[in-house]
């Protein structure tokens, strides 16, 4: 039997210094203590980008347009009990002040250092696309 996908949105947010925000999963979710790109759940009836407007409003309290939502990378991955399928979008525009709404940690990091942060399986494979779209500074 075909396990069931599950349709994922995320977000890259690149602040000025080049810096992407990772978000770590509270005590009692899923994968609780690991970091991850700011995201959520395609609801019936949703975009990838309408998602993501919704989620990073009620995660970060940021207002985000679709036309600033740029698509990079996607994951797709087998776990236990389902498929995940996650696009990953890139996102250096947006309204507002990037805080902790769900009080999860973030951490604005260099793209050369986001495998120091613990994070789901599927997200690891996202990586190298960052660090080609944002060369370290030499």
């Amino acid at each position: 039997m075909a396990a069931k996908v599950v349709l994922v949105a995320a977000c890259a947010l690149i602040d000025s210094d080049n810096r992407i925000l990772l978000a770590r999963r509270p005590a009692g979710k899923p994968m609780e203590g690991l970091w991850e790109f700011p995201g959520g759940k395609i609801e019936e009836g949703e975009t990838p980008e309408t998602t993501l407007i919704r989620e990073l409003r009620e995660e970060l309290g940021i207002i985000v347009r679709a036309d600033c939502l740029a698509p990079l990378s996607f994951a797709s991955h087998d776990y236990e009990t389902f498929h995940l399928l996650m696009p990953l979008y890139v996102c250096r525009r947006w309204e507002g002040i990037v805080s902790a709404k769900e009080q999860q940690q973030l951490a604005w990091v260099k793209p050369q250092k986001l495998r120091d942060y613990p994070m789901p399986p599927a997200d690891l494979p996202l990586i190298p696309a960052l660090i080609e779209l944002i060369p370290s500074m030499r």
